[in-house]
This record gives structure tokens, sequence and C-alpha cells, in this order.
């Protein structure tokens, strides 16, 4: 068993544990997907009350940004007329200008900009007869992109070009994980791991001392040696097309990756990072592990060429393994 630690510890986590709190577990469905809250509970804590309050927020982020949802902020901006200007609410906005700051920096491998490409494949909310033809792929790529975005983050201001069609599934579940954290830490909940559709921050520590442990998720058929992962101030996220099949579009060549990718899973202090970058990696393959290195991801890649199965590492992942 490998184990990875934070490369940090918070003494004042320590300090302010209490051994006699009680470990709750909180559960629901948000995004398609399930969510689920473990928490070291403050004397005093009423669960209901705080399990009202995640569901309320996590309906906020969906009606703002589900690609799935026809009447989200997102479908509307998506069917907005040329040249309209939309105003966006704090957490749309803060996607949108991390999301928009990771696609430049992988070349476009994360792109929240390829709606019309992701519903041209089938993967969106209607389904496709066929799939698309190569004439199709391409008056799709032409509608998206994000560099045909203008996006003014100081007063939240995002363009609708004409045709372009955002998708935040490679985003919005990090942001809505970081989200519960913080909503989590307002309310006075210091000590809690949070996930949503398998991607998971841990803060603080559990009760006995130990911080909230996650075993890297591997995918199903394949031997690799465990990894577990100290979540203390840290989250993971891991993308793979073992989930729910060949999904992962490159967004510069609007066509399924080539990569031999089944699985990319990065580790970071914020999830909505360590979640695009995760989609990033995968489309970019062990070709990318050089940017990884030099972004200072820690990440590890799977690939399966014909049976020949191959894990990589970065080196802020390897730093984090105990000895």
């Amino acid at each position: 068993m490998r184990i990875a630690l934070p490369p940090t510890i918070d003494a004042t986590a320590f300090a302010a544990r209490d051994p006699s709190a009680v470990v709750l577990d909180l559960h629901g469905e948000t995004m398609g997907t399930s969510w689920s809250v473990r928490f070291a509970a403050p004397e005093g804590t009423d669960p209901s009350a705080i399990r009202k309050t995640i569901v309320a927020r996590l309906a906020e982020l969906v009606a703002q940004m589900s690609h799935w949802v026809p009447d989200s902020l997102l479908c509307r901006f998506n069917r907005s007329t040329p040249g309209t200007w939309t105003t966006l609410p704090s957490d749309f906005a803060h996607v949108m200008t991390r999301g928009l700051a990771i696609a430049e920096a992988t070349g476009g491998a994360f792109d929240p900009a390829i709606g019309t490409l992701v519903d041209a494949w089938g993967f969106g909310p209607v389904p496709v007869a066929a799939l698309p033809s190569a004439a199709e792929i391409e008056a799709a790529r032409a509608t998206s992109g994000w560099s045909r975005l203008s996006f003014a983050p100081g007063d939240a201001h995002l363009r609708q070009p004409g045709g372009i069609a955002l998708d935040l599934s490679g985003i919005a579940k990090g942001h809505a994980v970081d989200v519960i954290a913080d909503l989590l830490r307002d309310v006075g909940i210091a000590h809690a791991l949070v996930e949503i559709g398998g991607e998971l921050l841990g803060r603080g520590i559990r009760p006995d001392g130990d911080p909230w442990w996650v075993d890297l998720e591997s995918p199903p058929g394949l031997t690799l040696q465990p990894l577990r992962i100290a979540l203390h101030g840290q989250a993971v996220a891991t993308s793979g097309d073992y989930r729910r099949g060949a999904h992962t579009l490159d967004p510069r060549t609007g066509r399924p990756i080539e990569t031999g990718v089944v699985s990319a899973s990065v580790i970071h202090r914020i999830a909505l990072d360590a979640d695009a970058w995760a989609t990033a990696l995968t489309v970019l393959g062990p070709d990318g592990l050089g940017l990884a290195h030099d972004q200072g991801i820690a990440a590890r890649l799977v690939t399966d060429a014909r049976g020949a199965v191959r894990e990589y590492l970065t080196p802020a992942l390897s730093a984090m393994l105990s000895d």
C-alpha cells in the first residue's frame, strides 16, 4: 500500500480536534449523481438543518450551471442572441474565470465551451440516432471553443459570440465540492470529507486524529498497486471513460480521445482545479506529463494500450509518497 501525504499539515486542525465528537454522514442526489458528507459534528449540531442547507445550495448551482436543465442560466446563455452579454452570479463567474485560465494553460485540452460537440456525439441531454459525420463534427467545432468567448471578470459579463454552447461537466462538480466544504466551515464544521460524483475534498481531521483517508480510484479489472491519500486540506478528482463508457472528447479535434488513458487522477487543494486538470490530462495523455510537472500538478495517469497497462506519477505526486 502506497501512502500519499499532504505537503503541509495544519497544526490548528489538530489543536481544535474534539476526540469525543461524533462522525455523522449525510447523503443525497445532485447533478445527475450522488453527494455525501462525512463530518465531525460539534455539540448541538442539527444534521437535518445542515442537510437542508446543503440541498438548497446545490440546487442553486444546478440552476446556474446545468447543461441538463433547460431553464438553467447556462442553457439560457447557450440560446442567447449573438452579441448578448450575460451577467453571471458569483459561482458561475468563478467557474468561468478558473475554467478559461485552465483552458489557456492546457492549450484547450480542457474547454468549457464544447457543448455543441458534446451534444453532437450524444453525450448531452438529447440522444442522437447516429454518430456525427465528419462534416457535422467540423460544423460543431466551428461554433465551439473557449477562445471565442469574451469574459470580463471584473463585472462578471460573458458574451455570446453566436452559436456557442457551454458545458461545465468537467469542472462544476469540483466547484460544488469546494462550495459545500466552505458552507460547512461557515456553520462551524471544520473537519469534513465532501464527495460529489467521485470528486472529494477533505478538511481538518477525524476525531481520532487520523486524516480523511481515501483510496485512489482505479479502473476495474486492472491490477495496480493501491494508493491511499490523506485528504487533509486536499481534494482528489478522477476522470475515466470506464465510469460511463467512452465519452471524453478532445476539444481540439472534436473527436473521442486516442491517448490510451483509462484513468487520470489529480490531487489539488482546490477540487475545482483537480476536476478540470483531471479532464485535461485525460485528453493530453502522457504527452501532458511535462505540462503537469511545470504546473506543479500532482497526478496519476493510467494507460492501457492493447492490454499493456502503464502507470505514470508526476513528480509532485511522487513527492507526496511516504517512505
